[in-house]
């Protein structure tokens, strides 16, 4: 049996490596050249309002022109996957930052709410094929949320603009690679093999040269 146990880790372990990074696609944080939506939700605009300061700084930041941002704002978070889905049916986006804040209450509204904006964001992702970056705060109390949009716990506005951007480039740059390994392709050789068609007809012409020159 082959002895496949590596005798100078190190060694194998950095080719390993190197060679993970040749075949790893990764999007970049360039914002330069892409379209982005925001939809953002007036409840609890106290905290809705920060998140979207902070991901339209964080667009900018990236190198994308005011012009190529879109703001849209709806009643609730309940909303923002319909808004959502109508910005990436457009097809005028390469990414949509979807935020709002959601904040657990006495009944069970809060955990209908959180699940049906979940579901809806994804799906609408899945089945227009445009990235939506998911900063809808889902917390038990207004403390928490404000915690999360600009004091202790960053804000999330901010990491969502930035995760639309690296997702816009990584679309692009899976379709740029698809593109080149289609075009590297080999292609299937064509049979030079003559059809049935092509030999009948050989036969027929020697057969009627046979007959003039007799």
């Amino acid at each position: 049996m082959k002895d496949i146990s590596p005798r100078r880790r190190g060694d194998t372990e950095k080719a390993i490596g190197r060679k993970i990074r040749e075949k790893t696609v990764t999007g970049k944080l360039n914002a330069a050249g892409f379209r982005f939506g925001i939809i953002v939700s007036h409840f609890n605009e106290f905290v809705t309002e920060r998140l979207l300061r902070s991901a339209y700084d964080g667009l900018l930041r990236s190198g994308a022109r005011d012009k190529d941002i879109q703001i849209v704002r709806v009643p609730g978070a309940f909303e923002i996957p319909s808004a959502a889905r109508t910005l990436a049916e457009t097809k005028k986006y390469d990414a949509i930052i979807c935020l709002g804040c959601l904040l657990r209450g006495e009944t069970a509204h809060y955990d209908v709410i959180v699940n049906e904006v979940t579901r809806g964001i994804g799906q609408s992702a899945q089945e227009t094929g445009v990235p939506h970056a998911f900063g809808v705060l889902t917390c038990d109390t207004l403390e928490q949320a404000i915690d999360r949009a600009g004091l202790k716990m960053g804000n999330k506005g901010f990491e969502a603009a930035l995760a639309a951007v690296e997702m816009a480039n990584l679309k692009t740059a899976i379709g740029q690679q698809t593109s080149a390994l289609s075009n590297n392709s080999p292609q299937k050789a064509v049979s030079r093999k003559p059809s049935a068609v092509s030999k009948s007809k050989t036969r027929k012409r020697s057969s009627s040269s046979k007959r003039r020159e007799s």
